[in-house]
């Protein structure tokens, strides 16, 4: 449903002003289909008897309910959607109401519109419930290009890092014969995100300190760190793909960045849902040849979080104590992204 669509809030004074008749047919079998993030198109069966009366649809679409959601927190305001007869299946779209990865619930109604104005309508259908989809490469496409431009200057990088507890590389060599495995992304930055709680991958940072072009001694992950040279993991042999760009309600942003060896599993979950960047020449992330020898430059404006997507042994680096401070305030596990923020929103949804 676009131009021209009429969104009528629900109350119960405006319900009662429409008369029923049981003369219209009510929709049945509806089928939703063709999903995005902001879109679907829906249709549905209807007895052919009064049919040619049907002027409008009305289309009844709302947030599933969450059971855990806080019930001091501001409702959603039932919405309904006064749409011309047209013929099925029909598109329901706006991203000013729809987000992705929601769950919605959805019924009909057909309408006759009379002289006077008012409408006669059927029953209302079966209710119907259906979820969004991820953001599409379209979408991560204008995202990585709101953070292309805030990304900065590059700064040179030898290492990429990973903090854990202790006990976590304790169990690495104890249960996985050394080797750190992937796990799936928890649910942290943008809500539309196609990789939140389905790529596998290893977190790792790459991040230097200004002064020293060194990693900070500071982590909110863990006191221990693995460090590995930046060419084991990302080379000629590697593919580099955007995944999200987001902040948690504060004035630095984050880039989420997938390294995949070519051909891996993870490789090819990348190629179908993220934009693929070019490794020797990106905003965030690059590995250039110099004299022979690959040379590598981060972003120095933005915080990279970046995912590898295979397991990866502790043989081929080195793990020991950090002299900084343990800074749980700057973990992003399961963080949420600001739906405010100009600077990393597309208008899509959050």
């Amino acid at each position: 449903i676009c131009c021209g669509t009429e969104y009528v809030a629900r109350n119960k004074s405006q319900d009662s002003g429409i008369a029923e008749m049981e003369e219209l047919p009510v929709p049945h079998n509806i089928k939703i289909s063709n999903i995005t993030c902001d879109s679907f198109k829906i249709s549905w069966e209807m007895d052919s008897k009064s049919k040619d009366r049907i002027t409008h649809y009305f289309i009844d679409l709302n947030k599933k309910e969450n059971k855990n959601s806080n019930k001091f927190k501001h409702k959603d305001v039932p919405t309904k959607l006064v749409a011309k007869a047209v013929p099925l299946p029909m598109t329901v779209r706006g991203h000013w109401f729809l987000s992705p990865r929601t769950e919605y619930t959805v019924a009909v109604q057909t309408a006759s519109k009379q002289v006077d104005g008012d409408y006669v309508v059927s029953e209302w259908s079966e209710i119907i419930e259906f979820c969004t989809a991820d953001y599409s490469k379209v979408h991560l496409t204008q995202l990585l290009e709101k953070a292309e431009v805030i990304a900065g200057r590059m700064l040179k990088f030898s290492v990429f890092y990973r903090n854990q507890h202790k006990e976590y590389f304790d169990y690495i060599r104890e249960h996985h014969g050394n080797a750190m495995q992937p796990s799936v992304k928890d649910n942290s930055g943008s809500h539309g995100s196609p990789i939140s709680g389905k790529l596998e991958g290893i977190f790792f940072s790459c991040s230097t300190e200004f002064n020293t072009g060194k990693p900070p001694q500071d982590s909110p992950y863990g006191r221990y760190r693995f460090e590995i040279a930046a060419e084991k993991l990302y080379n000629p042999n590697t593919n580099l793909y955007f995944g999200d760009f987001y902040c948690m309600y504060t004035a630095y942003h984050y880039v989420i960045l997938v390294i995949a060896p070519v051909g891996s599993p993870g490789d090819e979950f990348c190629k179908l849902r993220l934009p693929q960047l070019n490794s020797k020449d990106n905003k965030f992330l690059t590995c250039t040849e110099e004299d022979g020898v690959l040379v590598y430059h981060h972003a120095q404006d933005v915080i990279l979080e970046v995912i590898y997507t295979d397991p990866v042994d502790l043989s081929l680096g080195t793990v020991a104590e950090i002299t900084g401070h343990q800074l749980m305030s700057l973990s992003t596990a399961n963080a949420k992204k600001d739906p405010s923020c100009k600077t990393c929103n597309i208008s899509v949804g959050r």
